[in-house]
């Protein structure tokens, strides 16, 4: 059986999602929102699609973008290590990866130096998955 018949691992990369969210410590950040950029990256060990062509054998990513764009306008979160955790979580238990990276970015945060953003970023694997608790 040669390297094309087997199921390859992939990875699926989301850049640059932009999302007005209502996330932070200050109230006007929580009440009137900002912009934020997320990226992700899904690690599948296994993808049937490099085999077989189908989307029933990979991560649709559109369903992923969807997932994501729930998970940060739901609800509002002071911290970004917990939106992204929440995120990661969610993006795991739908896709089936092996692991999922998420990393959300203020292009504006609310401070007083001119900065390009802001970041935090959590990578989660199906072993260290934590619960959706809130």
């Amino acid at each position: 059986m040669s390297t094309s018949d087997k199921a390859q691992p992939v990875k699926i990369e989301l850049r640059g999602v932009s999302v007005h969210t209502r996330h932070g410590v200050s109230v006007a950040e929580r009440e009137v929102g900002q912009r934020m950029i997320f990226d992700v990256d899904l690690n599948l060990d296994s993808c049937l699609a490099t085999v077989n062509d189908e989307l029933e054998g990979t991560v649709d990513y559109g369903e992923a973008t969807a997932v994501l764009l729930e998970a940060a306008t739901e609800r509002s979160y002071l911290t970004l290590e917990r939106l992204v955790t929440v995120i990661a979580g969610r993006l795991l238990e739908m896709s089936g990866a092996g692991s999922v990276r998420v990393r959300a970015t203020k292009p504006e945060p609310p401070i007083p130096v001119v900065m390009d953003g802001a970041s935090v970023e959590v990578t989660l694997s199906g072993e260290s998955a934590p619960a959706d608790g809130e």
